[in-house]
């Protein structure tokens, strides 16, 4: 009955692997649709959403499921509440994604962002596609240290988020407040990504190790 338990656990912990994998993609196309005027890829991130979000109701039923199903020890019980509390953040992260993606469709044909600032929304979808990456494999694994990588890529988003809104204050910039305002915004969601995605994190080593550490703690696990 115990290993029937737990491999239950291992495959919603698989489930939220793969969800985070989708969530990974929704904001490569949301980069795509910001940065080429792609209303076709908007318009999928969109629909890829509402999987997701159907994804999610699905597992938090299998979750509490498991609650019900015999007395869960200390280790089952981490496990089950964090995928909960793991599945949310994920949502969040398509979330973020739809937000772009509804700015882009909102412009389209035009182009949302000034030349200028293209190049670091272009970097910041590589580290959030590689931190939805590194999450999705934390999760499969359960590998503490492949959970601490995404404190030292969260960093890395935090330092092209400070970059970019050093551009948009400079005197130089040339574009009026609204659309730097915007720029700002848009920079926020990446930078949110990454947030979500380290307390993804936090809550893989806090399963593996029954401690919850301050996120920037989790690179040392």
């Amino acid at each position: 009955m115990r290993s029937a338990y737990h491999k239950q656990l291992a495959e919603l912990t698989t489930q939220l692997g793969e969800i985070c994998g989708l969530a990974g993609a929704a904001m490569k196309l949301a980069t795509q649709a910001l940065l080429e005027a792609d209303v076709h890829a908007a318009e999928q991130v969109m629909r890829d959403h509402q999987r997701i979000v159907a994804l999610r109701a699905q597992v938090e039923k299998e979750a509490f499921a498991l609650l019900v199903l015999q007395q869960p020890v200390a280790s089952e019980l981490r496990a089950v509440f964090s995928s909960i509390q793991i599945i949310a953040d994920v949502e969040r992260i398509s979330v973020l994604a739809v937000h772009i993606a509804k700015i882009a469709r909102r412009d389209h044909p035009k182009h949302v962002l000034p030349a200028e600032v293209s190049e670091y929304f272009a970097a910041m979808a590589k580290v959030a596609i590689a931190l939805g990456d590194s999450a999705k494999c934390a999760l499969i694994s359960s590998d503490p240290r492949q959970a601490g990588l995404l404190h030292e890529q969260g960093d890395a988003m935090d330092d092209l988020y400070r970059e970019l809104f050093g551009v948009l204050i400079d005197r130089e910039w040339q574009h009026g407040v609204l659309t730097g305002v915007e720029t700002a915004l848009l920079g926020r969601f990446y930078e949110r990504f990454a947030d979500h995605a380290v307390e993804i994190g936090r809550r893989v080593i806090f399963i593996t190790s029954g401690v919850l550490p301050a996120d920037d703690e989790i690179s040392v696990y």
